[in-house]
């Protein structure tokens, strides 16, 4: 079939193959590539956030609670201030406020907290035991923890690490309910957020980012490069095959011509009346292999214009010889017949005498 084909549908074949070929694996690279950069976008964002959240601890710490440690036996309620938790999770709050962060979620998951806000769910349960499982094996080895979930909010990537009580004076709002400050015991009772261990994970700080939004920015602008190389490779095969036509094909046909009716004894006479010779004169003028072939074919058209001529002057001398030989034998036909006819009349003469004399 493709035998059957011409020249330039050949070409547009070809370059639609490789056209196809290629959006499909460029396609597959620039979905992956996409992906992955957009999962970095994501992973970026998380940790960006948790940063920020240890900060806010970090200062909670060192500046303002002891500030406020001096106050809190003092007071009847409980100053949560004085937590770098509860401040970071303030802090989370004000930022979630605003609009492209309202889907985002910071949580300082525990499996016995003091306030019921910071309960682990079963994700962060998984986590927490996850760590315990690792610490125990290597407490020097510990790896965060990424992946991807399914929040209220949609698809989420997550960030996780285990929270490690180090400092001592942590046991003394969670250690043995005896010990903790009053206001702590009349603000949240005695049953919840006591008995943690040092230097063991009790818990997990996660944070939540919302990754459909950057994905389907990834797809979309996968899909417009995608459509602008579509675009991009249409032009040029349309370009690729006005060219060949241009450069190529017009150039070939007029020698596809010529050989056609060389093939069928249809050239004119006169090589100054055949207008594909008279083509074929402008293609033979380029300096190119087109323009070489040209120049070969016309002299093989002119060599068989020559050849054709000089059969035809051979063919009309012939006739006239045979013309002349004709009328020669005519002549001497015709002489050779007098003759005859001259002997016979002798002849008769001859007897007539004789008849004569005898008498």
């Amino acid at each position: 079939m493709l035998k059957k084909l011409k020249l330039a549908h050949k070409f547009t074949l070809f370059l639609s193959l490789v056209f196809i070929a290629s959006i499909i694996i460029g396609g597959i690279i620039l979905s992956q590539v996409s992906y992955h950069q957009a999962e970095g976008q994501v992973a970026y964002n998380a940790e960006l956030l948790m940063k920020m959240m240890n900060s806010v601890k970090s200062y909670t710490n060192t500046e303002v609670r002891p500030l406020l440690d001096p106050l809190v036996n003092k007071q009847p309620k409980f100053i949560p201030q004085t937590i770098a938790t509860y401040s970071a999770r303030k802090i989370f709050e004000s930022i979630s406020n605003q609009s492209e962060y309202q889907d985002y979620l910071y949580k300082d998951a525990v499996l016995n907290p003091t306030n019921p806000e910071d309960k682990a769910n079963e994700l962060e349960t998984e986590l927490i035991n996850q760590f315990n499982q690792e610490f125990s094996e290597d407490p020097n080895n510990i790896q965060d923890k990424y992946d991807f979930t399914t929040t209220e909010t949609g698809e989420s990537f997550y960030v996780a690490r285990p929270i490690i009580i180090t400092d001592q004076t942590c046991l003394k709002c969670h250690g043995k309910p005896e010990a903790a400050p009053k206001s702590i015991i009349a603000s949240y009772g005695k049953e919840n957020g006591f008995g943690w261990e040092l230097n063991k994970p009790i818990g997990v700080q996660i944070i939540y980012v919302p990754s459909e939004q950057i994905f389907q920015k990834g797809r979309d602008l996968s899909s417009l490069t995608i459509g602008i190389f579509i675009v991009m490779f249409t032009i040029a095969i349309i370009l690729i095959n006005l060219l060949i036509k241009g450069i190529v094909i017009d150039k070939i046909r007029p020698m596809s011509r010529l050989a056609q009716k060389i093939r069928n004894d249809e050239l004119s006479p006169d090589p100054m009346t055949e207008p594909d010779i008279q083509k074929l004169e402008k293609v033979a003028k380029n300096g190119d292999e087109l323009g070489h072939l040209a120049r070969i074919f016309e002299q093989m058209a002119n060599a068989i214009y020559e050849r054709k001529q000089k059969f035809a002057e051979q063919i009309e001398e012939l006739t006239l010889k045979s013309q002349e030989s004709n009328r020669a034998s005519d002549k001497m036909g015709k002489i050779a017949y007098f003759k005859s006819l001259q002997k016979k009349a002798k002849s008769i003469r001859d007897k007539v005498d004789d008849s004569d004399k005898t008498k």
